[in-house]
């Protein structure tokens, strides 16, 4: 007897959700995906499309100028201002601590040196060199047309490895190619045995995966 295996159904996963789908957007599947319905997805930002600008500071004593890169970002930069802060002076160079939208340390950056994490650039020494507690601001602009979803994997380092939507409908797209599907970002209840987790996800990714979903709202009930 032939048997049928019946796959996850759009929305089922849904227990409630915000009034006028507040809890849903449209959001873009990234190329070389296949989605499930209750899949877990995960945000990559696509370089090319974000906005870099450095702002001015005033009271600096050193003049150096900070030059971006191109592109200016990676797919894990943040939406939000990166402060860049002297905190050790030298002649014709110096050390900045590089400090995210979000409170994170990814320095130390020094001048004259690429720096090429989340953010891009070198810092050109000046005239007057750089004292401490200097600062550089890099004002970062990620809108939500920047980002593009994919398959929520643990082990990532692109975006995808910090959950930060759930599809409500199945999508398959090819080489080069995306679509848009609507999917749970924020403000929901869902039944954590109809969600699509990657295959051997360990027991800490897994409650990894759920606080993020609990960071927007999104409560996971077994």
């Amino acid at each position: 007897m032939t048997t049928l295996s019946e796959g996850r159904h759009p929305g089922e996963f849904l227990l409630s959700e915000a009034n006028f789908h507040r809890s849903r957007d449209n959001i873009e599947i990234a190329a070389s995906q296949t989605i499930t319905p209750g899949q877990l997805l995960g945000a990559v930002v696509v370089p090319g499309d974000v906005t870099a600008t450095v702002v001015p500071t005033s009271g600096n004593t050193g003049n150096g100028v900070l030059t971006m890169a191109n592109p200016a970002v990676t797919s894990k930069v943040r939406n939000g201002d990166y402060l860049l802060t002297c905190t050790a002076a030298a002649a014709n160079a110096g050390t900045f601590s590089v400090q995210t939208p979000d409170g994170r340390e990814i320095g130390p950056a020094t001048v004259a040196v690429a720096f090429n994490k989340e953010i891009k650039f070198t810092i050109a020494d000046g005239p007057a060199d750089f004292v401490v507690g200097d600062s550089i601001i890099v004002r970062i602009g990620v809108e939500p047309v920047d980002r593009e979803y994919v398959a929520f994997n643990p082990a990532g380092t692109d975006g995808s490895e910090t959950v930060a939507a759930i599809a409500l409908y199945d999508a398959v797209t090819g080489a080069g190619v995306t679509t848009k599907i609507a999917a749970i970002t924020r403000d929901a209840e869902v039944n954590g045995h109809c969600l699509t987790l990657p295959a051997g996800i360990t027991a800490a990714q897994t409650a990894k995966a759920y606080a993020d979903l609990a960071s927007q709202g999104i409560i996971v009930r077994n």
